[in-house]
C-alpha cells in the first residue's frame, strides 16, 4: 500500500524556514560557545579531553590551508534546504565552465553575512548540477579556523582559509576542476552593505588577480543581486564617528562589526532575522588567464581592468531582471 504524506502548510513551512535562518545566524554565535566550552573542559575534570584536542589541533593546524575537510552529509542537511527557500536563494549560470580548468570566482558584494555565497557554494546540489565536475571552495578569514571545535564545523561545509597558501593549494590542482570562491571586498565592504548600495571595495584589491596569473586560473566574476537588501544598518557614512570606530576595530580584530538589524521571529519591525528578499547569484563567463609565475605590475593592472569591465558588463546585463533601476550602476 502506498503511503502519502500531506504537504506542509505554508505557515508551518515559513516557521521552519525561519528556524533554518536562525541556525545560520547563530552559527556565528557558536564561535563563542565553542571557545567557552573549551575553557570549561580545561578547567573541569575532563581537562584531559582538552589536552587531546590540543594535540589533534597541533597536527591538524594546516588542514584549512590544504583543501579543508568537507562533509557531504553536513552540506546536505535538510535545514539548509529551508534556509535557501526562506529568501529564496538562486544560482544562475550564464556560461559553461570546462572542468579541465581551475577557476577563481570573484564574489560581489559581501553584504552583511554573505548569504548568497554560503547558500550556493556550501549547501545543496545547485552548483554541482549547473557546473558538473567542479568543486567550490569558499575562502573565509583564517581567524575562524583558530577556534577549537568551530573550525571543524565551518570546514565540514566546504569553507577553507583565505590565506595565500590556501588559495594556491586549491588552484594548484593539476587535473583542474577546482573553483576558489573569494569575497573580494572582504569584511571592509560589509560596512557599505546598506539596501540599495552598489559600492564595491575593489579598486585596490589586486591580490586575487596576481594569484590567478600565477596559477593560470580563469577568472569568473560573480554578482549576487539582493545581497545588500537582507538587513538595514545603522547609518555610518565615511568620516562619521561610527565608521571611524568600526574601521579601527576592524584593523585591530581583523573583521568588521556592522551594526545591522532587520525583522524578528514573530514581528517585522525589529530583530536579527534577515528580510525575506530573493537572492540571485549570477555566475558570469570566464576570463581566460595564461599562467605567469612572475607577473609584472602592468600585467596585473591590465587584467584587473579587464575584470572590472567584465564585472560591470555582467551587472548591466542582468540588473533589469532583478529590480535594479536603469540609471543605477556599480561604484568601484
Amino acid at each position: 500500500m502506498k503511503v502519502e504524506f500531506a504537504p506542509i502548510n505554508v505557515p508551518l513551512k515559513r516557521r521552519i524556514q525561519t528556524v533554518a535562518v536562525l541556525q545560520w545566524i547563530f552559527s556565528f554565535l557558536l564561535l563563542e560557545f565553542c571557545c567557552g566550552f573549551f575553557v570549561i573542559l580545561i578547567l573541569g575534570k575532563f581537562w584531559f579531553l582538552a589536552v587531546l584536542y590540543l594535540l589533534w589541533l597541533y597536527f591538524d593546524w594546516d588542514t584549512p590551508c590544504m583543501g579543508g575537510r568537507r562533509s557531504q552529509w553536513v552540506r546536505s542537511w535538510t535545514v539548509w534546504k529551508y534556509f535557501r527557500e526562506y529568501f529564496p536563494i538562486h544560482l544562475i549560470k550564464t556560461s559553461d565552465l570546462n572542468p579541465n580548468h581551475n577557476y577563481l570566482f570573484g564574489f560581489h558584494p559581501h553584504g552583511v553575512l554573505v548569504a548568497g555565497a554560503f547558500g550556493n557554494f556550501c549547501t545543496g546540489p545547485s552548483f554541482k548540477n549547473l557546473f558538473p565536475g567542479l568543486t567550490p571552495y569558499l575562502h573565509i578569514m583564517p581567524i575562524w579556523f583558530s577556534c577549537p571545535f568551530f573550525r571543524e564545523y565551518v570546514m565540514s561545509a566546504g569553507m577553507v582559509s583565505a590565506s595565500k597558501e590556501s588559495v594556491s593549494y586549491v588552484l594548484n590542482n593539476e587535473g583542474g576542476g577546482h573553483a576558489s570562491v573569494i569575497v573580494i571586498g572582504g569584511a571592509e565592504e560589509s560596512l557599505n552593505a546598506h539596501p540599495g548600495s552598489l559600492t564595491l571595495n575593489i579598486l585596490k584589491r589586486k591580490g586575487f588577480i596576481k594569484m590567478a596569473l600565477k596559477h593560470g586560473a580563469h577568472l569568473v566574476p560573480v554578482f549576487s543581486f539582493g545581497e545588500n537588501e537582507l538587513f538595514k544598518q545603522v547609518a555610518n557614512p565615511k568620516g562619521s564617528w561610527l565608521r571611524n570606530v568600526q574601521e579601527k576595530l576592524q584593523k585591530i580584530m581583523g573583521f568588521a562589526l556592522p551594526l545591522f538589524h532587520a525583522r524578528g521571529v514573530f514581528q517585522y519591525s525589529f530583530g536579527l532575522i534577515p528580510y525575506r528578499q530573493p537572492i540571485h547569484t549570477v555566475v558570469g563567463s570566464p576570463i581566460p588567464v595564461k599562467r605567469n609565475l612572475n607577473p609584472t605590475t602592468e600585467e596585473i593592472d591590465q587584467l584587473h581592468a579587464l575584470y572590472l569591465q567584465k564585472l560591470r558588463q555582467l551587472f548591466e546585463e542582468h540588473k533589469r531582471n532583478y529590480g535594479i533601476p536603469e540609471h543605477k550602476s556599480l561604484i568601484f
